[in-house]
């Protein structure tokens, strides 16, 4: 099993920034396809990005150009930087790390974009 902790949620103004971490747990990081999950108010979860072994990256198009996901294998943390945030990205944001049969969760973090 793998455990997953994201922090760097919070509320923001309407073309402001916020980074996300998710730091995980176990040896075998760098072999993980992380990626960022997020699920608004009576709306199913969605992909955002996610990145693989060789940091290779793929986006939802309704954040590409301003979401960037990046990973630290050292530091066993994936990150998501958020620019031009609208209020339409306003969700809790969750990781995700998958391997072979491993599927793990963080624990979700609240992204609130408002004026």
């Amino acid at each position: 099993q793998v455990q997953l902790v994201e922090s760097g949620g919070g509320l923001v103004q309407p073309g402001g920034s916020l980074r996300l971490s998710c730091a995980a747990s176990g040896s075998i990081f760098s072999v993980y396809i992380m990626g960022w999950y997020r699920q608004a108010p009576g709306k199913q979860r969605e992909l955002v990005a996610h990145i693989n072994s060789r940091s290779t990256t793929n986006y939802a198009d309704s954040v590409k150009g301003r979401f960037t996901i990046s990973r630290d294998n050292a530091k066993n943390t994936v990150y998501l930087q958020m620019n031009s945030l609208k209020p339409e990205d306003t969700a809790v944001y969750y990781c995700n790390a998958r391997s072979g049969t491993l599927n793990g969760w963080g624990q979700g973090t609240q992204v609130t974009v408002s004026s």
